[in-house]
This record gives structure tokens, sequence and C-alpha cells, in this order.
């Protein structure tokens, strides 16, 4: 079905999600996200980069490896889908022109590394890593580090290298971040002035990488947006089942290791559901909703990895609350509480 020009926004969300993707008549001139990269370029020029990473709209925001520009989401080129966003998934990212401003700056970051090739340096790969180096599919956090900057939250720059140079330059780049002083005592200073070393050399220069290469961009997606919103539920229950599944081998054990006659790790949780849904509430920062779903999918993978009960139940107990309230801190850091199991 072809989306005409005027009549799409008034279509019910039934209609709506049956339209391709590459039907919406969508743009970013003339929308708030596009006002919002016109003073991202404002911040580069305020800090000597002559440099503009170009934009263009597609399903999520990311920045190809080698392509000196970003991708934008497409449900901010119009409030219809923006309200869309929030109703299948529960949150939009890069709501508020605050939000929307520090991912604009992180994915800027990666588009300057992309256009002057800077992770081919030496003393960049010496700093931040090879950006060579798989991405983990779950990345372990180390909230107490202070070998990386703090932006986006839930410890982005922990995940890989070429993150960790994204978060920091970011931060680098956000006016009137007091990034000096803010790390005066932190190892992760080394990195921000790296990164005022060599945005002023790379300053007025022309780029290696150039021309505006677009990635997956929206007028070629075949996709429903009913087809989006699915496959992005699946990748949504992945992802909080990696992060649960990591936590709770940490806390239980698998048949083979378990003591014999161990309870299933699945029976302590429901025993207990009333007290851990109560934790989740009172430390994890979880809502009543929230903290029944993260003690449902707590049952629901113990299940699935067949864990069981190991060493002595008070000893367990403590691990098992921490690791829980971690669960729930981590999803509310990503924006990620609506779970859909």
């Amino acid at each position: 079905m072809k989306a005409s020009a005027r009549g799409w926004t008034r279509l019910a969300d039934e209609q709506l999600l049956d339209l391709r993707l590459c039907d919406l008549p969508l743009r970013l001139a003339g929308t708030a996200v596009q006002g919002r990269i016109t003073r991202l370029y404002r911040e580069l020029a305020a800090r000597g980069i002559a440099f503009r990473p170009h934009a263009w709209l597609a399903e999520d925001w990311f920045s190809p490896d080698g392509v000196a520009g970003f991708a934008v989401p497409f449900y901010l080129a119009h409030p219809r889908l923006t309200r869309l966003e929030r109703k299948m998934t529960g949150v939009v990212e890069g709501s508020n022109a605050n939000w929307q401003m520090r991912i604009l700056r992180h994915e800027a970051g990666h588009a300057i590394d992309s256009a002057y090739r800077l992770r081919r340096r030496a003393r960049w790969r010496a700093l931040f890593g090879p950006a060579s180096r798989r991405y983990a599919a779950q990345y372990r956090a180390r909230p107490a580090s202070r070998h990386h900057v703090q932006h986006l939250g839930e410890w982005y720059a922990q995940a890989h290298p070429t993150e960790d140079f994204a978060e920091t330059f970011a931060v680098w780049l956000q006016p009137h971040s007091g990034w000096r002083r803010r790390y005066a005592e932190w190892p992760a200073k080394r990195k921000l002035e790296y990164v005022n070393q060599v945005a002023a050399e790379i300053g007025r220069h022309r780029p290696a990488v150039n021309g505006h290469v677009l990635v997956d961009p929206l007028e070629d997606n075949k996709l429903t947006l009913r087809e989006h919103y699915r496959r992005k539920r699946r990748a949504e229950r992945h992802r909080h089942r990696a992060l649960a599944d990591g936590l709770l081998r940490k806390v239980f054990t698998t048949a083979e290791c378990a003591r014999r006659g161990a309870p299933p790790g699945a029976a302590l949780l429901r025993s207990m559901k009333a007290s851990l849904r109560a934790t989740l509430e009172r430390r994890g920062g979880a809502d009543h909703y929230a903290a029944q779903q993260l003690v449902r999918l707590a049952i629901e993978r113990c299940e699935h990895l067949d864990l069981y009960q190991r060493g002595a139940r008070r000893v367990l107990l403590p691990k098992l609350r921490a690791a829980l309230v971690r669960m729930a801190r981590g999803y509310i850091a990503s924006n990620e509480l609506r779970l859909r199991l």
C-alpha cells in the first residue's frame, strides 16, 4: 500500500503498520532532528572542525564502518511515527532534545573516526584498543572503572574500542562539559586529551573518506512497519535474555555440576517471587510491572538453561538479589524495562 502525501498520518495504527517503510513520504529537511543536526555542525565548527558528517533516514541510529555519516531513525521524522514507536516499544530513543544531542555527538564521533581513518593510528589503538576486536554479544561493564568516560549510559564506552572513541569524542564535543575538571583524576583523561589533540590536527583538513554513501536508507527498505517492529521485538528479547543468562549462570549451576538433590533454580525463584519483586522495587528502581516481568524472565531463563541451586541457600540468596538488581539497573539505564517475553 502506497502512503499518500497527506492521508497516511490519519490511518489507524493497524492500517499504518501495513505500510512499507520505503512508502512513507518522509525526509529529514524541516524536522526537529534536522535542526539538531545543524546544531551539531555548529558545535563542530566551534571546536575548529570543518568536516560535516552527512545524515539519512533509516530503521535505527547507526554509523557504518568506513562511512563518513550516520543514519537517523525514521520515527523521529514525524510525530505520528514517534507516537507509534512509543506504543510499540515503550520508549523513543532520542525523544527529547538533550538525549538526541547526546546520540548525535556520539554518532559524529563514529563518522569522524571513519572519515579520517583515525583507528589506523598507533596512538588511537594504544588508547582505545584494536577496532578489529569483535563485538561481544553482551559486554561485562565495570561501573567503577575510570578508564572510560560516561556519556550515553550503561557504561557504553566499555562495549568496544570504537564505542569508547565515540563516547570520548561526544564528551569532548559537548559544550561546557568541563571534561578537564570532571575527569581530572581519571585515566580516561588521556583519551580526552588525545581527542583534543587530533581534532586540532584534522580541523581544516579534507577527510580521507568522503562522499555521501547511504547504507540501508529508508527509501530502499521494503519491510512493513509491522515486520520492522516484529524484528525489533525479537532483537530486544535476545538482548534481555543474554543479560539475564550471564547473571544467572554466576548465581546458579548446571545439572552436571549441581550437588545431588539440589533444587532447580526456577523452583527457588518461584518460592521467593514476592520477596524478589520487593527487592527489585526497593533497590533496583523498578516499578511494580517491571519487577514482575524481571522475576518472570529469570524463572523462564533458569528453566531454559536447566540451572540448579549452588551451595547453601543463605550464601546464594544475597548473590541472587544482587544479580536481579543489576539486571533491573541495566534495563533502566538502557530504557528497556518494557520486556516482551
